[in-house]
């Protein structure tokens, strides 16, 4: 089964209706069952960061889409563990002309050692390192 990893824009777009992303979020979210679906720990943590001070309604909605991902057996979350972070940070550290957050670092990883290609982000980062940016791609 093809994998798809989900990245903190995705996740953004799906919980902001007024996004420029959202439609094409909603889009793919309708074709989730047809792939192996795993996201991080740290995607959700930065989820859950981005949407910190924009008040308890958008708090209310990045709660809510955690819960979901983290209750839905078919969707695998990699914990953060120490190795990760150590990984993530060594490749962070070799990229220092790049703007790859320690986030992206860390999904980049995951997609290499699972090989997955696809990541559903707009973010032009997973570009740069080879892999299908699919919210750029509709």
């Amino acid at each position: 089964m093809r994998g798809i990893f989900l990245d903190t824009s995705y996740l953004v777009a799906l919980a902001d209706r007024d996004s420029d992303l959202h439609q094409r979020a909603e889009a793919f979210s309708q074709q989730l069952g047809a792939f192996a679906v795993v996201t991080s720990e740290m995607v959700l943590t930065e989820l859950l960061n981005y949407f910190c001070e924009r008040g308890a309604y958008f708090r209310q909605i990045a709660v809510k889409l955690t819960s979901d991902l983290r209750d839905d057996r078919l969707i695998e979350i990699v914990p953060q563990t120490p190795e990760l972070f150590e990984q993530a940070f060594k490749f962070y550290k070799e990229r220092m002309d790049k703007g790859y957050s320690l986030t992206d670092c860390a999904s980049m990883l995951i997609m290499e050692e699972r090989k997955i290609k696809d990541v559903l982000t707009h973010d032009k980062h997973f570009i740069q390192e080879g892999f299908n940016a699919l919210l750029r791609s509709l």
